[in-house]
């Protein structure tokens, strides 16, 4: 089902895990692993990423294959055209399209960071509004969506300007948008508030990440720009010395992230999973036992 009707269809709002696929043997038996308990948390789809300048394009293939002929499970394929020419763009579309995937994320992306020497097409799309608008044009286009950024986009001079960027995807195609993780849930009632005056109607389903290491959260949020609220690091500064404290604050802070929300309207749910399992089906757990989900 194209994802444009799910939510039309959907009595209640969506769950959704975003996973990749892995690079090596070891990372593929835990990655199978982490499947088995996302699948049994009976999400509505998943998102499949693809790397930076089609780095992991064949793997990415694979593991929505995977997901859709041997699991059953309804796919988004998330693709990220930096660098990629035209052709490139087109036949990454029809591959999908001839899995039977009815639903895409498109994103400009980033330069990749693990493959050397990488020149850019001089041909690629600049901006993810014409990567929409170049596969929105393509007979038998699937449903198309694009990312947004609560906080605002890095490269954005301010949060108004990003928002006309969101106003223009929507205009070239897409019919929903995924939202990058974030912290503070003020940002993402503030960025929705904003989006439907500037005449943003399609979804922004919010993305949450659980808080899996200190590590971890430092570097993603240096990444993609996602602030730390105070109120996360004295959590974390204030936990017992016990192996298992910083993963049950982790589950706790999303749950209480989630019930929020939910009850603002979000329509869905994107857990960024980092193809990890036990975080995310701990806080779906604690939606359906409260009858949230």
């Amino acid at each position: 089902m194209r994802l444009d009707e799910l939510w039309k269809r959907q009595e209640g709002p969506t769950l959704s895990f975003e996973v990749f696929p892995a690079r090596t043997p070891r990372g593929a038996a835990k990655l199978e692993r982490a499947l088995d308990r996302l699948c049994d948390a009976r999400p509505d789809f998943f998102a499949v990423t693809s790397g930076a300048g089609g780095s992991t394009r064949e793997g990415s293939l694979a593991l929505t294959r995977a997901l859709l002929s041997d699991r059953g499970q309804q796919v988004l394929a998330y693709f990220n055209g930096y660098g990629q020419a035209p052709e490139e763009v087109a036949a990454t579309v029809d591959a999908y399209a001839a899995l039977g995937v009815e639903s895409m994320l498109l994103v400009r992306g980033d330069a990749p960071r693990d493959l050397d020497n990488f020149e850019p097409h001089p041909d690629a799309f600049a901006h993810a509004s014409d990567l929409l608008a170049f596969a929105a044009a393509r007979p038998g286009a699937p449903c198309l969506g694009g990312a947004c950024y609560p906080e605002g986009h890095k490269e954005a001079p301010s949060l108004e300007r990003d928002l006309e960027f969101v106003k223009l995807k929507q205009d070239q195609g897409a019919s929903f948008f995924i939202a990058n993780y974030f912290y503070d849930n003020a940002h993402y009632h503030r960025f929705t508030e904003l989006a439907a005056r500037a005449g943003v109607t399609a979804p922004i389903v919010p993305g949450v990440m659980p808080i899996f290491s200190v590590k971890m959260m430092e570097n993603l949020a240096a990444l993609c720009g996602a602030q730390i609220p105070d109120r996360v690091r004295q959590g974390i500064a204030d936990l017992p010395d016990d192996k298992g404290a910083l993963g049950r604050f982790g589950v706790q802070y999303a749950l209480d992230q989630c019930r929020d929300l939910l009850a603002s309207g979000a329509p869905g749910l994107h857990f960024y999973t980092m193809d990890k399992s036990k975080a995310m089906v701990g806080v779906v757990k604690g939606l359906r036992a409260e009858g949230l989900a």
